[in-house]
């Protein structure tokens, strides 16, 4: 059992159900779960044309969102952060102590071998147990 779960969360995918399962079984008694998400904000070009203001809102949208689907579920505590998702993550659980993260995948295309994905880099450099679930 851990004392500490991180359980990442892309807002636009169906699998935060499941992965706030899984923690909810490997963490103890005593233990408390984070639902973190991810904003990465725009970058290159595209940050040339849309304003602060916009990706502020943006921001907060989401905040918003993961307040939505977390609430109710007692135990998890929502945070959100900004960064690329894989080294967001792996921060954030070395900035708070987590003992373990709890992180959805998909099945891998073409791209994620040659650049691998946001779950394989989490996996790679997180220096505490990683759990990663495989939706069907």
């Amino acid at each position: 059992m851990y004392d500490k779960v991180l359980v990442p969360m892309a807002l636009d995918h169906g699998i935060s159900d499941q992965t706030l399962e899984i923690a909810r079984a490997i963490t103890s008694d005593d233990g408390s779960i984070t639902a973190l998400h991810v904003f990465e904000v725009p970058k290159g070009s595209v940050s040339v044309y849309i304003g602060e203001d916009t990706v502020e809102r943006g921001f907060e949208r989401a905040r918003a969102i993961l307040h939505e689907k977390v609430a109710g579920l007692s135990g998890v505590t929502p945070q959100i952060t900004r960064g690329q998702a894989h080294h967001a993550i792996v921060a954030y659980a070395v900035e708070h102590g987590y003992d373990c993260i709890v992180i959805g995948s998909h099945k891998p295309g073409m791209s994620d071998y040659l650049i691998g994905s946001t779950a394989a880099r989490v996996v790679r450099h997180a220096p505490c147990a990683v759990h990663v679930h495989r939706d069907k």
